[in-house]
């Protein structure tokens, strides 16, 4: 299939910001990672547990390369293969285990044949096939928030001390620094990234209905509760969760998606800062050759980017927030809602990583305008009602918000203005006035310079 006639464009036109999730959450993805579990399983039954006697098998070291083999060598053709044999069961985890087996009597390990999916019902192998996924996207995701914080850094630190005037409602209000406004950012998405690295993906290995049933039935000897932690924490490097009915309830992966939903919400809002920002002049776009902004209007460079990112992110949430509340659900002890569900797990984990990378891409290819960010500031010396009026409480004028209301709401002062509003206090000692008169707006930015070293030292 070429990408043009790809039915999502996960897959088409952004399936070069999407490569490297194809070999996990792909259809492919989800059959290999079926094939290591039943394969780490049987390992597992041979040498931890010992279920096969050693007078009726004698395993070297090339058997159990033989049987490693069955995954690590596995690729594409052993996938279609795989998708052969589900064609006449018409049950995917049944026609993994058919191929394994066949694998092992071609291998001569004929012998041990039905060992493999031993006492497991096909949740068994899913959910741990899909914990397996879920670790590599979960890792896979905290890399490009990580690179995102990395990025945001590096402009906290340039633009550190460079002043501008804030917006809340939309209008103006009092100033900070652009490095301060970055650190903001950095330091809520890694709030979310410090989650996705201590959180551990949980899995389980314990029968149809979570009991152990038919493992104990045959081995009732075997402490079976301690060989599935062993077997999910050894074998697999993932998190045991002992209390399950047939299904995984997912808890896991719901608090990983959620927190990918949260790190989403955060993008979307530097989206459409920098979005604001742009609009308002503070950034401009650094123009490639050959580019066009509007088919209409050749002036136009657009801040196509940051509007990319902020529409994937809302579908990857939209995504998310489902797989996260549904997967939580199930009749009794199961049904197959989860199955089909999860098979768009790769898709949320896709447009996340679009509107990651769509992020960067705009952040860039910006360059400050200090000279627009100096031209508001100077156009607004109401700002500095603000600290008038509380020092103005602080010596005890009478009415000081009320006063510095009358004088700037709704309409613009200049230096003149307020210059004469401090010469006619009473009650502020004159070196105090002095020191408000030398206030400006781009010198109102408090301890934003101090803010951004505190983030630095903290992270050290």
């Amino acid at each position: 299939m070429t990408t043009i006639k790809a039915i999502t464009a996960l897959d088409g036109r952004y399936s070069r910001l999407t490569h490297e999730l194809a070999d996990v959450f792909s259809e492919y993805g989800l059959i290999k990672h079926r094939v290591q579990v039943e394969v780490e399983w049987l390992k597992f039954i041979i040498s931890d547990l010992k279920l096969v006697r050693n007078d009726e098998l004698d395993l070297g070291p090339l058997d159990f390369k033989l049987i490693d083999e069955i995954f690590t060598c596995f690729d594409v053709q052993d996938a279609e293969q795989i998708k052969t044999i589900e064609s006449k069961t018409n049950h995917d985890v049944k026609a993994v285990e058919y191929f394994i087996k066949d694998k092992l009597d071609k291998g001569g390990l004929s012998r041990i044949r039905e060992w493999v999916h031993f006492a497991c019902t096909s949740e068994d192998i899913n959910n741990t096939a899909y914990a397996l996924m879920l670790k590599k996207g979960k890792d896979l995701s905290t890399n490009l928030l990580n690179l995102s914080i990395e990025k945001l850094e590096e402009k906290a630190i340039a633009y550190k001390s460079i002043p501008m005037m804030s917006r809340t409602h939309g209008q103006p209000a009092t100033p900070t620094t652009v490095g301060k406004e970055f650190v903001n950012f950095a330091w809520r998405i890694r709030q979310e990234t410090l989650f996705l690295e201590e959180k551990k993906v949980e899995a389980k290995i314990n029968g149809a209905t979570g009991n152990y049933n038919a493992h104990w039935f045959v081995f009732p000897e075997i402490d079976w509760i301690d060989a599935s932690k062993r077997f999910i924490t050894q074998h697999l490097n993932l998190e045991p969760i002992l209390f399950t009915t047939q299904i995984n309830p997912y808890s896991s992966l719901s608090q990983v998606l959620h927190s990918l939903v949260r790190a989403a919400a955060i993008l979307i809002d530097f989206d459409r800062d920098m979005w604001g920002y742009i609009s308002l002049g503070y950034f401009k776009q650094r123009i490639k050759e050959g580019e066009t902004g509007s088919s209409t209007m050749p002036h136009k460079v657009n801040p196509i980017d940051f509007e990319n990112s902020e529409g994937n992110m809302g579908l990857a949430i939209s995504m998310m927030e489902h797989l996260s509340v549904k997967l939580q659900q199930s009749r009794f002890q199961r049904d197959l809602s989860d199955s089909t569900v999860l098979r768009s797990l790769g898709s949320a984990f896709g447009y996340f990583s679009i509107g990651v990378k769509n992020a960067l891409k705009g952040l860039s290819k910006l360059d400050l305008n200090a000279q627009a960010l100096a031209d508001d500031l100077e156009n607004n010396q109401e700002l500095l009602a603000e600290p008038f009026q509380t020092a103005m409480r602080v010596f005890g004028e009478e009415n000081p918000y009320e006063r510095l209301k009358d004088l700037t709401r709704g309409h613009k002062i200049g230096k003149k203005e307020l210059q004469t509003f401090v010469d006619g206090l009473e009650k502020v000692p004159q070196d105090f006035k002095n020191r408000m008169g030398q206030l400006t707006p781009a010198t109102y930015v408090g301890l934003a310079e101090k803010l951004v070293d505190t983030y630095f030292n903290t992270k050290r």
